[in-house]
């Protein structure tokens, strides 16, 4: 006889609670840990979903945004090998002047819900609320849930992240990579292990592959904290940091050595450079010509899009509104913060982090002012953390030390300088909300009065704290409200008001602010969906052929038909990335950008540009509007396809058939 052992009834597998969670696990989620008060966890998760809201809402409105990377993604929609290097077209003749991480990420959204403006635009979006809920974990783990609700409120609503991060350029990735950064160092000088570093190096190193050198501009801060403030002996503190230094260099570079190993003939020439390699884009075009005003990059320092080189850039008509709103006060509590700590040990949380937040902030802002090269006000939203992480910083010392006269008299002064300079910001923009700025200046010196005579009053010192937060924030806030309730397109776009007023033309990145855009520039509106660009050099004119795309650029249906007819490996060819971007989006078709973003790239030669033409893989050429200059190599084919063969207009546009 055969025993058998009984067994549980394990009850039916269609058991609705068979896989639920403990009735309390839930409720624990929504409150966060018992040893915290309960509003902890839900503020945070306000702060996520307002983040959410305000970088998500109608975020389809501005269409392609900036038409030059919104081709490279559609490119890399549709070939593998396009993703990889970032080209501009499918076919690989020519990349974009940087290097390609932002644009694996839309690219692969592309690939998982289709090729369209929400699809391209929804990660960056992500990306902003990423950036402030690591910005909150970095701060609040040293200093509170209030201080780290504030540094992500503040990063949220700073007027040029609201622009970024509703946009498809390379920035948004760029500051979460960097704010990725900051979380691991905190992480590392708390610790002391080596992994953190080793982290914090490969975010750099990836911020390299999204927007090359810039990225390195917080490595001062980095290095500098650590070696101040890391837990280990300084040999293992050095020691470590080379190793840092390794996992940077490798996180970098091994993009840029695919690039340079993988054979010429059989990879897309490499835009911006002016030997077809990505280590001297690295080091020229888009590293010390920026700060030189060398190699393409010349006007910036000039007084070009974002005004003259010098200390006060960044307060100026054009950078003003879109980084500078709390950057006084961050400089007062950054200066009066070290000194307090300067007698602090060696390893003082807050001097660390006031060298980290107020390092990244002093080293890129000067940066910033004194570059020579080609410098847009969009530049500033990688700052951005670095400022209201110092002022988190700072506050939360001084909040500290408010029964002392430097704790009061700084907080005073923080509060009112931001509530001054608001009002000089606004005032700017006087027809736009005229009363705000009254409100806001009003607000700021009654809190900054309370603020000087309520040392034995704590409940008023603490609300006249939460009324000069709340008036410090509310003009930067209002302008990131208009920012998100307005399309932007082209490639030098600016947040707030004021961006319907100015104008500006240039540089990847060069293109128009507002207003009437110069011939083939996407133009720019607020509130509406962009229109049609205006002149006739673009490739094309009129009614644009990207229906439920805005702002997709425009290029006429005539042309449009034509292109999608065409089987050549390159429907056409044109003489910039602009031109050759819009037709892209237009006609879903590779074009060809011979002379690269502004028509100077020597990309290929004319005897070369002859035997693609005879092999049949060049449908046609338009003609107008092709930038270069004298004899380099796209005048040269203009003159030999003019010469050559017979021009036709198709809609406004002169087209040149190479396969008659």
């Amino acid at each position: 006889m055969t025993a058998t052992l009984a067994r549980p009834e394990l009850g039916p597998r269609s058991s609705p609670h068979r896989h639920a969670p403990p009735p309390g696990r839930v409720k624990r989620f929504l409150r966060g840990p018992a040893h915290q008060p309960g509003w902890h966890r839900p503020s945070l998760f306000a702060l996520l979903i307002g983040t959410a809201a305000l970088y998500l809402w109608n975020l389809s409105a501005s269409g392609y945004a900036n038409e030059f990377y919104a081709a490279a993604v559609q490119a890399a929609t549709q070939s593998w090998k396009a993703l990889l290097f970032g080209s501009l077209d499918s076919a690989n003749y020519i990349t974009v002047d940087k290097p390609p991480a932002a644009l694996w990420v839309m690219g692969l959204s592309g690939r998982l819900f289709g090729f369209n403006s929400w699809s391209m635009l929804a990660p960056q979006a992500l990306m902003g609320v990423a950036a402030v809920g690591l910005l909150y974990a970095a701060v609040k783990r040293w200093f509170g849930h209030v201080a780290g609700l504030f540094a992500g409120a503040a990063l949220a609503l700073t007027p040029v992240a609201v622009l970024m991060f509703r946009f498809n350029n390379p920035d948004a990735l760029l500051t979460l990579l960097l704010v990725a950064g900051g979380y691991f160092m905190v992480r590392a000088v708390e610790s002391g292990r080596t992994g953190w570093l080793l982290a914090a190096g490969s975010a750099l190193g990836f911020g390299f592959l999204t927007k090359m050198l810039q990225a390195f501009l917080v490595l001062p801060a980095f290095a500098l904290v650590y070696l101040v403030a890391g837990q280990p002996r300084t040999r293992r503190r050095i020691g470590q940091l080379l190793l840092a230094g390794v996992s940077l260099v490798v996180s970098a570079g091994w993009w840029i050595a695919l690039v340079e190993l993988w054979p010429a003939s059989s990879r897309p020439y490499v835009g911006g450079s002016e030997g077809n390699s990505a280590l001297e884009l690295a080091l020229g075009y888009n590293g010390l010509s920026r700060l030189t005003g060398g190699e393409g990059n010349g006007g910036g320092g000039g007084g070009g899009f974002s005004g003259s080189a010098g200390l006060f850039r960044l307060f100026n008509e054009n950078m003003g509104g879109q980084i500078s709103w709390l950057l006084p006060a961050a400089l007062i509590g950054l200066v009066v913060g070290l000194v307090l700590t300067a007698r602090r040990p060696r390893t003082d949380r807050t001097r660390a982090a006031l060298v980290l937040w107020g390092g990244w902030t002093v080293v890129t802002g000067l940066v910033l002012s004194f570059m020579e090269g080609t410098v847009h006000e969009y530049y500033t939203v990688a700052m951005a953390p670095g400022v209201v992480g110092t002022i988190a910083v700072s506050g939360r010392l001084l909040w500290s030390e408010r029964r002392r006269v430097v704790g009061r008299v700084t907080l005073a002064a923080m509060v009112a300088a931001t509530g001054v300079w608001s009002y000089a910001l606004l005032n700017r923009t006087a027809d736009w909300y005229a009363p705000l700025r009254y409100v806001i200046v009003a607000g700021a010196v009654v809190a900054a009065v309370a603020l000087l005579v309520g040392t034995r009053w704590k409940k008023l010192a603490a609300v006249a704290l939460i009324a000069g937060v709340l008036t410090g924030l509310a003009g930067s806030g209002a302008y990131a409200v208009q920012t998100a309730s307005t399309a932007h397109n082209g490639s030098t776009p600016t947040a707030g008001p004021a961006a319907t007023a100015t104008m500006g033309t240039g540089g990847p990145g060069g293109g128009t602010r507002g207003g009437t855009p110069p011939t083939g520039a996407p133009s720019t509106q607020n509130g509406s969906a962009p229109t049609a660009r205006a002149g006739s050099t673009s490739p094309g004119s009129g009614t644009s052929a990207n229906a439920g795309n805005p702002g997709g650029g425009a290029t006429s249906a005539e042309l449009t038909a034509l292109l999608k007819k065409s089987t050549a490996t390159w429907a056409a060819a044109v003489g910039t990335s602009q031109s050759a971007a819009s037709l892209e989006l237009s006609t879903g078709k590779a074009v060809m950008s011979i002379g690269g973003w502004s028509g100077s790239d020597e990309s290929t030669t004319l005897a070369q540009f002859q035997a693609l033409v005879k092999a049949g893989r060049i449908g046609y050429f338009i003609a107008g509007g092709q930038g270069g200059q004298g004899d380099g190599v796209l005048s040269q084919i203009t003159t030999w396809v003019e010469a050559n063969y017979t021009a036709t207009t198709v809609g406004s546009t002169t087209v040149y058939d190479l396969t008659s």
